[in-house]
């Protein structure tokens, strides 16, 4: 499935047609001459390690990546803090409540689902509720660091290289 494009202009309905403007090509509507700016999309994800130095990954139920491992996270909402999301997805797609501990990194990657995708990570401790697959996922494992399954995206596998670099007492 390949990323849609609009094709009308959401403030007149007049046609879009590509241009070159201010030196990149963009969406233009032929009615009102508005440029449509296409801004990648915000997302977050919870870097939740236990105490035995496992980090949880889930096995997503859905595309992109279906039946591959990721971090428990997905879209920042509008009126929601990077946090906040990354906290909401935690319970979404585990069931469990959890406590920021620390920004881990931001990394951007391209999709070919929603094109351009920015993806904050946060080290979150989980602090309530009981584990259990959610809505985007249809299981959830605690891996060891060493022995982590192939992950599916490549900003999640960056945020988990940062995860490992700063956690104290891992030497892999």
């Amino acid at each position: 499935m390949q990323k849609k494009e609009l094709r009308f202009c959401p403030y007149c309905a007049g046609r879009f047609e590509r241009k070159c403007v201010q030196g990149r090509d963009r969406l233009v509507c032929t009615d009102c001459g508005e440029i449509y700016y296409q801004n990648p999309l915000p997302a977050s994800t919870a870097l939740v390690v236990n105490q035995h130095n496992q980090l949880l990954l889930g096995k997503r139920a859905v595309e992109p990546a279906k039946g591959e491992w990721g971090l428990p996270g997905g879209f920042i909402e509008m009126g929601e803090t990077m946090e906040q999301a990354a906290l909401r997805e935690l319970k979404e797609e585990t069931g469990l409540e959890g406590k920021i501990l620390s920004f881990v990194g931001c990394f951007s990657q391209e999709s070919r689902f929603y094109g351009s995708i920015i993806i904050f990570g946060y080290r979150i401790e989980a602090v309530d509720g009981q584990m259990q697959a959610g809505d985007d996922v249809e299981d959830l494992i605690y891996f060891d660091l060493d022995s982590l399954p192939p992950v599916a995206f490549e900003a999640h596998r960056k945020l988990i290289a940062n995860l490992k670099k700063g956690l104290k007492g891992y030497k892999g």
